[in-house]
Formats: structure tokens, C-alpha cells, sequence
């Protein structure tokens, strides 16, 4: 139960607050971000199994960067991908990423034995093919991930099918490997101690008090809930990390439920705005929670993550909530963009998610055609 005095929000403040968390509206206690570096170690892990969506989600909340700039952020190692929680990819902080494996990863490591049966592997073949790795990627290598599976096969390793993904997988969860920015359309990948040799080392106090006000102040006010299910932590290991985070966190209420925000949110402006953004599917927007019924209207639910699948559509976004979908379509002189209202919009409204589709064309140096599909 919270604590009298408890500051109660009602649904429109708390999402206000939230995209205001999300670096979707600017921060009154937080300089605006001006490197992907700034942005990762604000979330300290950002959703990105869809790299075309993961680079989006930097772009947007980096006004005027353009995906050659992603790039070569990440080229620099300011932030790299790994399979840090509930086994999906993930932007984290170079430094960061071999106590957040060991923090978040245990778990998916002992869910994997049914994965390996399934596919005919033993852990000892895993273990070999983490080994190969090590010793084919020493030095400084960077492989494919075609060349990678090319060596487990020459070690006499199978690699064929969701076997090679599975021991590329088990490999990065062992905090062996990492996935390295790609060269051209093609995932790479490199020794995590050879990539980001600085790694930051933290108890397990550290560690959760450190996950934890990573989040709730980049998502927050959100539940203890969503924080265990984004982390894939046990909801003892997310209420430890809480109280470790100490004074950093506040409870609040809205609509009467407990939930947790970053304490100088407190000082932002919890006023409705109508700012339309364009949004990619697998953002931190939604993928962030749980409970999406904030954002997220339950009719359009169906829209969004059509079949219950884990795909996640890209969103338009007006005030905070889900208005419509939009797709891509790439050429190599032109992108195509196309809006699936679910709401009804106005022609002035229209004109503004057309502008914020076309600030997406400048993210990928573009020309755009934006079409229209109600």
C-alpha cells in the first residue's frame, strides 16, 4: 500500500509524464540527448531484434541524425547488440553489457536445455561452438553470420537450419560474442572482451539498482510488474532493485494503482500535448510494457501485433496514443510510406503525420511517397 501524501496522477498525467520518460518530449531535469551513447545509457537496453526498427528508435529521439550517423555511432561502439533479457536483442551500453548478461541472462541460459533438445544439440556442443567462436573471432575478427556457422561446421559442429542461430545465440548469452554493427545487409559478429574491452563491473545490488532506475526513468510511471517483465527478473529480484535504487525512485498512483517513476519527473509538465510522431514497431513505446492501455486502445490491439505473434506494427502516434500503423517499403532512390488510419484524422492532422513520415525520409536520406490505405 502506498504511503500517505503518495502523489496521485490520473491516466492523461501519467502518460504524459511517460513520453516525457521515453525521450519523446523534452525532459525538464535532463539535457536533450545528442549521441546514440546519450540515448542507450538513458534506457540501458533498447528492444532491437528489428535493426531497421532499433536504428529508428534512435533516430527519433535524436532530431536531424541520419541512419549514417546511427551507424557509425555504433561503429564507434558507443552502444552494441546482445541477448541480454527474456533471449531477444537489445542496444545496450558497450561497457554495460557483460554484467547486464550475467544479471538477465541465467535465466534464459536454463530455459534453453528444452530449446537444445528440441533441436538435437547437447550443452556440450554449445559449449564447443561458444569455444570456436572465442578462437575464430580472436584478434580482432568480425564475422558474418554465415561465416560464423562456416566455422562451427568446419569444427565438425551442425549448423544447419535454427541450429547456427541457436549457438550464435548461446554463445552472445555467455557474453563470448556480440552482434557488431553490419557490413552492408549482412549481421556481424565479434569477442565481446575484444569489441568492448572496458566492461563496467557491479555486485548484484549494483546491478539491480542500476537496471532498475534505468528504467523506471526512462518508462516510468510504470509498475514493478512491468519492470520484472521487461527484465525478465523474478518479482522478488525487481522489488530488490527497486529499494536499492533508494531515494532515485518515487511511488506514485495513478488511477489509484501503485507505480514507480524517476523522482525529478515529478518537476515535468503533466499537461496533454498532441505531438504526432511516427514510431517503429518494436520501439520501447510499447515494448516497454506489459500493460500497454495507456497508449494503446484494446480494439486496436489486433492492428498492432496482428495474430499475437511478437511482431509489433509501426505506430502513429498522436498525444500519447496509438492513431494508426504505417509501413515501409525501400527502392534505392525513393521510400514509400503507408498509413493505415485508426482513427478518424482530419486533413490538418494528416499533413502532420505526413511531416513526421517525411522526417523518417531524411533519417534515411530519401526522397518519400507517403500513400494513404483507408
Amino acid at each position: 500500500m502506498a504511503p500517505a501524501g503518495t502523489t496521485a496522477l490520473s491516466g492523461p498525467e501519467a502518460l504524459a509524464l511517460r513520453m516525457t520518460s521515453l525521450l519523446l518530449r523534452p525532459h525538464p531535469t535532463t539535457a536533450a540527448p545528442t549521441s546514440v551513447a546519450d540515448v542507450v545509457e538513458w534506457f540501458g537496453a533498447m528492444q532491437a531484434q528489428d535493426l531497421a526498427s532499433g536504428m529508428w528508435s534512435l533516430g527519433v529521439r535524436l532530431p536531424g541524425a541520419t541512419h549514417a550517423d546511427v551507424h557509425a555511432a555504433l561503429e564507434r561502439r558507443e552502444a552494441l547488440r546482445t541477448w541480454p533479457m527474456r533471449g531477444t536483442i537489445h542496444l545496450v551500453p558497450a561497457r554495460d553489457a557483460r554484467w547486464q548478461l550475467e544479471l538477465t541472462g541465467v535465466r534464459a541460459l536454463a530455459g534453453a536445455a528444452r530449446r537444445r533438445e528440441f533441436l538435437g544439440l547437447s550443452e556440450a556442443e554449445a559449449d564447443r561452438a561458444a569455444e570456436v567462436l572465442g578462437e575464430t573471432l580472436a584478434g580482432g575478427g568480425r564475422l558474418t553470420r554465415a561465416e560464423c556457422v562456416a566455422a562451427l561446421v568446419a569444427a565438425g559442429i551442425d549448423g544447419a537450419g535454427q541450429r547456427g542461430y541457436h549457438l550464435l545465440w548461446y554463445a552472445a548469452q555467455r557474453g563470448v560474442t556480440c552482434i557488431a554493427p553490419n557490413v552492408g545487409t549482412e549481421q556481424t559478429f565479434a569477442l565481446l572482451d575484444e569489441w568492448a574491452p572496458d566492461q563496467r563491473q557491479l555486485d548484484r545490488d549494483e546491478a539491480l539498482a542500476t537496471l532498475a532506475l534505468r528504467y523506471f526513468r526512462s518508462h516510468g510511471p510504470t509498475t514493478r510488474q512491468d519492470f520484472a517483465g521487461w527484465t525478465g527478473l523474478t518479482a522478488a529480484d525487481a522489488k530488490r532493485g527497486i529499494a536499492a535504487a533508494g531515494a532515485d525512485l518515487t511511488t506514485v498512483l495513478v488511477d489509484g494503482a501503485e507505480a514507480v517513476l524517476h523522482t525529478p519527473l515529478l518537476d515535468a509538465p503533466r499537461i496533454e500535448v498532441a505531438d504526432v510522431l511516427t514510431l517503429p514497431g518494436f520501439d520501447e513505446y510499447l515494448l516497454g510494457y506489459k500493460d500497454r492501455a495507456l497508449m494503446l486502445d484494446p480494439e486496436h490491439k489486433q492492428a498492432i501485433i496482428p495474430g499475437g505473434n511478437g511482431v509489433f506494427q509501426a505506430t502513429v502516434v498522436i498525444g500519447g496514443r496509438v492513431v494508426g500503423t504505417w509501413k515501409r517499403s525501400l527502392a534505392k532512390t525513393r521510400v514509400t510510406l503507408t498509413v493505415h488510419p485508426l482513427v478518424d484524422l482530419d486533413p490538418a492532422r494528416r499533413e502532420q503525420v505526413e511531416q513526421a513520415l517525411h522526417r523518417y525520409a531524411d533519417f534515411l536520406a530519401l526522397p518519400p511517397r507517403v500513400n494513404w490505405s483507408d
